[in-house]
């Protein structure tokens, strides 16, 4: 059984304070789903005595928080083995300034069904005041495929966003936005006979795959549409000629006629779980 790390908070003035506990994950293979710990926003932010910061602001308003962004707008893929780590950051405003921020990843229906956790690696965001009252506070995720994900895990997941005031106020909303975490997919061709006689046939193979996370192994993208591009020696655009369905082991082939030199690729638009992917094209010369 595979181990997922989670956290709870503990209270440390001044700081995000983060412990990791080990929670039993589901079984590779399986539909069983860890219940996992999200922390609240009074276990995020350790409790702060206001008295002892000597603030003349009264806790009231929570802060303004706006730019939340993760890997830099991009989706989060993950293959098999490398762990990935990725910025995340968001900027809010308060009248008594911002101290620090925080921001995660989560998975599941609601909060009582958390079956996926991405936490920030760090105790305490790092803030860059901008004015008195605003700041850019930055955080980084790392992932580990081999714990943190598994198949079931693969599309779209919730963004944390919270922000702790000078004054103590917080901001968190658990739904501030979405970002999709995908299975690395991987895309071949090979055209031949290299050189081919003009109007002869040209048999182009290949092979879409993409990450397993619960197999750790690369495995096959079944029927699923990948097009198959040409692009004339001497231009710099691809064409559409056809579009190819992968077979039950991701197994593209299919013929075309010999018409002039020119560069063969796969093209995969890519879905909610799988990132798109264009394989590196196979030169034919035509005789």
């Amino acid at each position: 059984m595979r181990i997922r790390a989670t956290v709870a908070a503990a209270t440390v003035s001044g700081a995000l304070a983060l412990t990791a506990f080990a929670v039993p994950a589901a079984q590779a293979g399986t539909a069983a789903a860890p219940d996992l710990h999200k922390p609240t926003a009074a276990e995020r932010f350790a409790a702060h005595d206001s008295t002892a910061r000597k603030s003349t602001f009264a806790a009231a308003d929570e802060p303004v928080v706006s730019n939340v962004t993760v890997n830099s707008g991009q989706d989060v893929v993950l293959g098999t083995t490398n762990l990935k780590t990725f910025t995340v950051s968001l900027t809010a405003s308060h009248a008594s300034g911002i101290q620090d921020a925080y921001i995660d990843l989560w998975h599941g229906s609601d909060l009582d069904h958390v079956d996926g956790y991405l936490p920030p690696n760090e105790d305490a965001a790092t803030c860059t005041a901008s004015s008195d009252t605003t700041s850019t506070c930055k955080l980084t995720i790392t992932v580990d495929p081999q714990s943190d994900l598994y198949n079931a895990l693969a599309g779209s997941w919730h963004v944390t966003a919270a922000a702790l005031a000078g004054d103590g106020s917080i901001y968190e909303n658990d739904y501030y936005a979405t970002r999709s975490v995908k299975r690395y997919s991987k895309l071949t061709t090979n055209a031949s006979p290299e050189p081919v006689t003009k109007g002869k046939t040209i048999t182009v193979t290949g092979a879409l795959t993409r990450a397993n996370w619960d197999t750790f192994k690369y495995a096959g993208y079944t029927n699923q549409p990948v097009k198959l591009q040409f692009k004339k020696k001497g231009s710099t655009t691809y064409s559409t000629v056809k579009t190819v369905t992968s077979s039950s082991t991701g197994g593209l082939k299919t013929t075309v006629t010999a018409a002039s030199d020119g560069y063969w690729r796969y093209s995969f638009a890519g879905t909610s779980t799988t990132p798109a992917v264009t394989s590196t094209s196979d030169f034919v010369d035509v005789q």
